[in-house]
């Protein structure tokens, strides 16, 4: 019975905690919980994820790319339709000069969905800015603008260890239940540190 309580509570802060994981940047609107959204206007966003495949094959990024000089993708998805029909023009440029390192001309993106290839990545540490220029008809611009740092290596964050460490003990109750040898050692284990 207790056995069959401890696997419940376990199984459902998993579920809790991983569930919250899901949601990827925030599960919520506005850019107070998703810092991954250029605003274009009032409730219209730009959603942008950052990859350096060759060096973090399962990671995505955001605020910070880890490396420098190695390819990079950044991939902008519109959350509003309407966007799709629109000309959008993209610029990335070192901070605080100004220099240009990547520029894509004004184009319409009907998939809502644009990827932008960096074969080199950015050339160094330090502070880029992404802009993003949407032409609406008649002429008016819609500009926006996203700061992100790159070259501080990959660090991981005090969620993820957590994550690795429910991981771990998740395993080894797993083990605990399901090996004899390894739950009688444990068991042994035990009953010495009660006894002493």
């Amino acid at each position: 019975m207790r056995k069959s309580i401890i696997k419940s509570s376990l199984l459902t802060l998993a579920g809790l905690f991983f569930s919250a994981t899901l949601w990827a940047h925030g599960g919520a609107a506005g850019t107070d919980t998703d810092q991954c959204k250029f605003e274009l206007e009032p409730e219209h966003w730009i959603h942008y994820t950052a990859y350096q495949p060759l060096a973090y094959p399962a990671e995505d990024f955001c605020g910070n790319l880890p490396d420098t000089g190695t390819m990079t993708q950044l991939v902008f998805d519109y959350q509003d339709i309407r966007f799709r029909n629109m000309a959008v023009e993209f610029e990335v440029t070192k901070e605080p000069e100004g220099t240009r390192i990547f520029f894509m001309e004004a184009k319409k993106h009907k998939s809502g969905s644009v990827i932008l290839k960096l074969p080199n990545g950015v050339p160094e540490e330090g502070k880029y800015l992404i802009h993003i220029t949407l032409l609406k008809d008649g002429g008016e611009r819609l500009d926006a603008h996203m700061g992100f740092v790159a070259g501080k290596g990959q660090v991981t964050s005090l969620k993820s260890m957590f994550m690795y460490l429910l991981f771990g003990l998740a395993g080894l109750y797993v083990l605990y239940l399901s090996h004899a040898g390894f739950k009688s050692k444990v068991d042994e284990i035990i009953a010495n540190i009660k006894k002493a």
